[in-house]
């Protein structure tokens, strides 16, 4: 397998399992780090820059938890996935980055101004459909932007990442209930950001009125497991809840295909010479 990383090929590394790689860095082998860094460097941008909306911090969040990360290598008891960790690390350097930032403007484009003709399909990967995606990804990181942090992260973790309610729980540190009923309330603010976007695909198709009218009847605490289990089985059997939630998770998925997230070479290289094992040249 070729990397895009300054330490070349990695073939025998890149044959092992997580946790044989993680016994390696342990150890000090140098392959073995740069390994977990090719694996996971990428989530954890993408998750930094959709997170922290704008760029330098992001590059700071990456740098910040990919050194703690391998750094502290020896404390991870793969009690969870390495990458749900990552996860934990990058989010606690996000909340700090965000909270140095208290009170400046935003550097993220606006939904009025981050214009976009329609959601493009999955397939295909010609010129055209390259642009459409970039037009797409900037309404949806202008729509990301603009929801609260708490709604922000669980949707980023669960539809952007692919992670499970279970995982996402362990992330942000609350109960899976806790995170089912952030996570449709997410749901349904970012598909009215994105109205216009999704719409243009399928104007025929509304807001299922029962679903949002369950929801707003929640709208002053957590949704209990039972109320969250009633709701996603609605959704299952709603073609219109159907049809709106495919919409939304496909153009949520973007997020994972922009481009512009490639990781920096200057700051792998920083983690690297950090963690004692420097890049090759």
């Amino acid at each position: 397998m070729k990397s895009d990383s300054p330490g070349g090929i990695y073939p025998p590394a890149m044959d092992k399992t997580t946790a044989e790689l993680i016994e390696a860095a342990r150890a000090g082998k140098r392959d073995a780090v740069e390994a977990l860094l090719q694996r996971h460097e990428g989530q954890v941008y993408r998750f930094s820059l959709r997170m922290c909306g704008n760029p330098e911090d992001a590059k700071e969040v990456l740098q910040e938890t990919l050194v703690t990360a391998f750094k502290g290598i020896h404390q991870f008891r793969g009690e969870a996935e390495l990458s749900t960790w990552l996860y934990q690390v990058a989010r606690s350097f996000c909340i700090k980055a965000r909270r140095k930032r208290v009170g400046e403007p935003s550097h993220t484009d606006s939904l009025e101004t981050a214009e976009v003709r329609a959601v493009p399909g999955e397939d295909g990967e010609g010129p055209d459909n390259r642009a459409h995606a970039r037009e797409v990804g900037q309404v949806l990181q202008a729509a990301l932007a603009s929801l609260p942090d708490h709604y922000r992260e669980v949707i980023l973790l669960k539809d952007v990442e692919g992670l499970s309610a279970e995982e996402v729980a362990e992330v942000v540190g609350e109960n899976v209930a806790g995170v089912k009923s952030r996570l449709h309330r997410a749901r349904l603010e970012l598909r009215k950001l994105l109205s216009a976007v999704l719409d243009a695909e399928a104007p025929e198709q509304a807001p299922c009125p029962a679903l949002a009218e369950e929801l707003a009847g929640y709208a002053g605490g957590d949704i209990d497991q039972a109320t969250c289990e009633q709701m996603e089985a609605h959704m299952k059997t709603c073609p219109q809840c159907t049809a709106a939630c495919d919409r939304l998770k496909a153009t949520v998925s973007l997020c994972r295909r922009v481009e512009g997230d490639e990781v920096p070479a200057p700051i792998r290289a920083a983690v690297l010479r950090a963690v004692g094992t420097p890049a090759q040249g």
